[in-house]
């Protein structure tokens, strides 16, 4: 009796040695998978570049009132040969023209009511036809759109808008930023890791902020999303914003 009791207290001791070292083995896997746990650095990288327009856009048109739809047809079509000799006279031939349709429809007032109420009423037919100049001369553009005013004064029915100032190739521009935004979000890493006594190690995540096409000289902060495109200036400042995770190395 004392023997099998001997022998399963032995059997016993072994059983629990092998627990405790299989519990051990699984808790020193478990700490060495927590202490070698992926640690990380997120930064902002930045890159500007002074860019300017390389093509202008502009739109004018003609706009007429009268009585009935084919009266304001025939008006809008009286009219136009006076912006047709316009643009010719300030250098622009058919080449860099596009025309809308012609367009004719309700002419459509606000009429005021009594109690400080307002309705909408016809009064006759509006027509309307636009031309949208483009070019890559643009000190022309930005003189005829100037010129207008004039045209304007002396009674022609016309309206028009400030020009658009264009970059082109964006998308080349863009990734010639993207590569220096990369680089500068490296530099700033490697920055913070030297004063926190780590390495940084490779990259695991990158992703575009904002993509800012602004005047020359503006200011915007790099913490905002979504960008802008300024297209009212020539001279502009085009700026990428990129968001890099990078592996941290003790």
């Amino acid at each position: 009796m004392n023997k099998e009791l001997s022998r399963a207290l032995i059997i016993l001791g072994v059983l629990l040695a092998i627990g405790m070292s299989a519990a051990a083995f699984i808790f020193g896997m478990q700490a060495k998978h927590i202490g070698a746990g992926r640690q990380s650095i997120s930064v902002k990288g930045l890159a500007e570049k002074n860019v300017q327009a390389t093509l202008a856009e502009w739109k004018i048109g003609v706009a007429v009132v009268a009585p009935s739809f084919a009266e304001a047809l025939a008006k809008l079509r009286t009219s136009r040969p006076v912006l047709d000799s316009f643009l010719a006279k300030n250098g622009f031939d058919k080449k860099a023209l596009k025309e809308s349709e012609e367009s004719v429809g309700p002419n459509m007032e606000t009429e005021e009511l009594p109690e400080g109420r307002n309705r909408q009423v016809q009064r006759g037919f509006k027509a309307s036809q636009s031309i949208t100049v483009t070019s890559s001369d643009l000190a022309k553009v930005s003189n005829v759109s100037k010129a207008a005013l004039q045209l304007e004064a002396d009674g022609q029915p016309v309206f028009y808008s400030s020009p658009l100032f264009l970059v082109q190739n964006l998308e080349n521009l863009k990734m010639s930023l993207i590569g220096a935004a990369t680089e500068n979000a490296s530099k700033r890493a490697s920055e913070f890791a030297k004063y926190g006594g780590v390495r940084v190690g490779a990259m695991r995540s990158a992703s575009q902020g904002a993509f800012y096409i602004l005047p020359a000289g503006a200011e915007v902060s790099a913490d905002e999303y979504g960008g802008t495109y300024d297209k009212s200036t020539i001279d502009k400042v085009a700026r990428v914003v990129v968001t890099i995770e990078y592996n941290i190395e003790h």
